[in-house]
């Protein structure tokens, strides 16, 4: 039976009306500095944790319930005759349910301008104690850490007088659930400033967005996850104007077509089709930009996502109804595009204000059975280039390379990307053979790809991709270099006329 409850909480949700609850019940209410006194202003009959230690709290209320009459209570196993004789010489009473939420450590770090020490302040030792000492000995003691719980621990009370087993169980749960989660919160933040990546041990923590439909395929189960932490210019924090819920698949590849868009500075718009770019083009406006990136590959875009980096005004979004896209991204929507979008209603509106926000260091994490790969983010770009060839690129040869260079880091390997004024004339994803990879780019465009540059994602082993670029005209070669059969592929160049030039940075993408 559940006769003497311990309440200490931060987030004071529901804690009046549950106070009341309980004191209606007949429960002996225990608890600590602002908690007791807003009971006791309600008129709940509270005891202060100092009245059950014979001790006050101290340091700054850093020391309050790490006694023995506190934890003994928690701990001591009712079926264990020698645990009940104990509390008894030592004049130590049960607690059978804690109610407890964490000092806001999160809320904290996050604010703007804080300093180290204040959130320090905010690493909470009491309550983590006291909340594992509870969900250690749930077959005795009921613990809520989620006010969403109040409603189902008052119900099963009130009908059994105490909690269920399995319910004691599932609570316990969360509370081991929470107590890593705000563990690893800290350890994060100590760590930041730290040189190393890659500690012995390394512990992350997400929270949920939201439960998804289905995976990538209707059998499987998703949710998505949001990082904690500063997620600036990141798809968790876009805000859905319009449209059906996001499905996992939209999710993945909306978080690939953002991640290209943020190299580019210029009114640029990427089309992204099962997380490869389909369609990627920069101009003078951003109507112009949607139009060629749409030219690019206008079998492809069907079904696909688009991201453009200007506010997204009536003249493209007119365009864009035009045909079926699954997410639309852009910073911003104006009131005329919006009537635009209304006539479909289907179609998912995302807007992220902070769209070109550089993330900073981030992680890629590949799960495989049994363990994780970690690494940093791809987010380097080679910012000089060394010509190999007899003939150097033309400045509008090397514009179209940089652009070309930028959006191949994001096709999957083998990847080829062809270029022309700016605009993607054909890609070729991820296939076995580089050779294939660029014979696949060539077959499935509908473009003349004559005086277009190509760019890899990786070295040339052989030089057949450059004798297939001489039959279609193209002109110039973007590339990392680093093979040992690079001269074989740099004297094919020279015998064609195309220029040639060497990054020193591949772009695998797996």
């Amino acid at each position: 039976m559940i006769k003497r409850a311990l309440i200490s909480v931060s987030d004071k949700t529901g804690i009046k009306e549950l106070g009341q609850a309980l004191d209606h019940l007949g429960v002996e209410l225990i608890s600590t500095g602002g908690t007791a006194r807003m009971m006791a202003e309600n008129g709940i009959k509270v005891k202060e944790v100092s009245e059950i230690t014979g001790f006050p709290e101290c340091l700054d209320g850093r020391v309050k319930t790490l006694h023995p009459a506190i934890h003994g209570g928690l701990l001591a196993r009712r079926e264990i005759e020698e645990h009940m004789q104990t509390l008894e010489e030592l004049d130590i009473q049960k607690i059978d349910l804690v109610i407890i939420n964490l000092y806001p450590f999160r809320e904290t770090m996050e604010k703007e301008g804080v300093s180290f020490q204040e959130v320090v302040e905010q690493i909470d030792i009491g309550g983590p104690a006291m909340l594992r000492s509870a969900a250690k000995n749930h077959q005795d003691v009921t613990v809520v850490v989620d006010p969403e719980d109040y409603e189902t621990v008052l119900a099963e009370m009130k009908e059994f007088g105490n909690t269920k087993r399995t319910t004691r169980k599932r609570l316990a749960m969360k509370v081991f659930q929470l107590t890593s989660h705000y563990d690893t919160l800290i350890a994060e933040y100590l760590s930041k400033d730290e040189p190393v990546s890659f500690p012995k041990i390394k512990t992350m923590t997400f929270e949920k967005v939201q439960n998804l439909r289905y995976g990538e395929n209707p059998h499987q189960q998703a949710a998505f996850y949001r990082e904690i932490g500063s997620t600036s210019g990141t798809l968790p924090t876009a805000r859905q104007i319009q449209g059906k819920e996001l499905s996992f698949n939209n999710i993945n590849d909306a978080a690939e077509t953002l991640s290209l868009l943020q190299e580019f500075d210029e009114p640029t718009a990427v089309a992204v089709k099962h997380t490869n770019p389909c369609g990627v083009a920069s101009a003078e406006t951003i109507e112009l930009a949607y139009q060629k990136a749409f030219q690019s590959d206008p079998l492809s875009i069907f079904g696909g996502i688009v991201a453009v980096n200007r506010p997204l005004n009536k003249e493209t979004a007119d365009q864009m109804i035009e045909i079926f896209l699954e997410v639309i991204i852009a910073p911003s929507f104006t009131p005329e595009a919006l009537e635009v979008f209304a006539s479909k209603p289907n179609i998912r509106l995302l807007e992220i204000p902070d769209i070109k926000v550089d993330t900073g260091t981030t992680f890629d994490m590949k799960k495989i059975a049994g363990g994780m790969l970690i690494q940093e983010s791809d987010k380097a770009l080679a910012e000089t280039v060394e010509v190999q060839t007899e003939k150097k690129p033309t400045e509008k040869e090397e514009k179209d390379l940089h652009f070309a260079w930028k959006i191949v880091k994001h096709v999957k390997s083998n990847a080829i990307v062809i270029v022309k004024d700016q605009q993607t004339l054909a890609v070729g994803p991820g296939q076995t053979s580089r050779i294939w990879a660029l014979q696949n780019a060539l077959k499935n465009t509908s473009h003349q790809v004559k005086g277009a540059v190509m760019a890899s994602d990786a070295f040339f082993p052989f030089p057949d991709c450059v004798e297939e670029a001489d039959k279609h005209g193209i002109t110039a070669i973007i590339q990392p270099g680093g093979s040992n059969r690079d001269q074989d592929s740099v004297e094919a160049c020279d015998k064609a006329g195309i220029s040639m030039v060497f990054t020193g940075m591949r772009h695998f993408k797996h």
